[in-house]
């Protein structure tokens, strides 16, 4: 009875060593102006570290609220520091990890064959639509309406607004051709074939992109070494290939 007991014992503990163990993974609430950015950095940060990482992509302001109210996200790196600092206000992120990681640029992205090439140009009879981001929620939906309104042109094309929910939303109204233009990330128009125009810096406010660590995190090594991946030569060679402002370089 004893032997068989034993025998027992040894089989189960063996089958338990053999168990393959999952890699460590970690989920990035990320701004969309990210996307292509962020999917590049992907394998390699995984080559680099071995841990996998899931990337949830909207607008900054509702990630942030999706946080408040709990969704399990280990880091949120958003395109307005402001949203980070009020997590950290409320003790939701880990102040000591945050990091303005880059600043962002907009520009005009234009359906072919439509004469536009500055803000001035979406008064035309033939841009009957343009699309931005909602800037209630979007921090690039806001350097739009802040770059319309420092031009003088707010109350005239406002008419013609349509609001994407987030960055990468806007982008989709012009590639459909359901808007004759929009005020689109530069970071999203890499390789993109549609003509894209920046809109000058001083327009607006500069998009100042931070990131943190969710303090209700179970993987806050996992995610520091995120955000070390993203500060570093790689991370950063990405970033800039996208159009992103390093702000070392400022």
């Amino acid at each position: 009875m004893w032997f068989l007991v034993m025998f027992f014992l040894l089989v189960a503990c063996h089958s338990y060593s053999v168990q393959p163990t999952s890699p460590p993974s970690i989920k990035v609430a990320a701004a969309a102006d990210l996307t292509n950015a962020f999917k590049e950095m992907e394998e390699q940060f995984k080559k680099e570290t071995g841990i996998e990482v899931t990337f949830i992509f909207g607008s900054s302001g509702q990630l942030a609220e999706q946080i408040k109210q709990g969704a399990p996200f280990d880091i949120f790196a958003s395109a307005n520091v402001e949203y980070v600092d009020e997590l950290v206000r409320e003790h939701i992120a880990l102040q000591q990890t945050k990091n303005i990681y880059a600043f962002g640029r907009i520009g005009l992205a234009v359906k072919e064959g439509v004469a536009v090439t500055s803000l001035q140009d979406l008064l035309k009879k033939e841009v009957k639509k343009v699309a931005i981001a909602n800037p209630d929620h979007a921090p690039y939906g806001l350097a739009a309406k802040q770059a319309l309104q420092k031009a003088g042109l707010w109350e005239q094309v406002e008419p013609k607004l349509v609001y994407g929910k987030n960055i990468a939303d806007t982008l989709v109204y012009v590639e459909s051709g359901n808007v004759e233009a929009a005020i689109v990330a530069l970071a999203l128009m890499k390789g993109h074939p549609l003509p894209f125009y920046l809109i000058d810096e001083h327009m607006h406010e500069p998009i100042r992109q931070a990131i943190v660590v969710v303090k209700q995190t179970k993987h806050e090594e996992e995610a520091r070494e995120f955000l070390t991946f993203l500060k570093g030569p790689i991370g950063t060679s990405i970033m800039k290939k996208y159009g992103f402002i390093i702000p070392e370089e400022e």
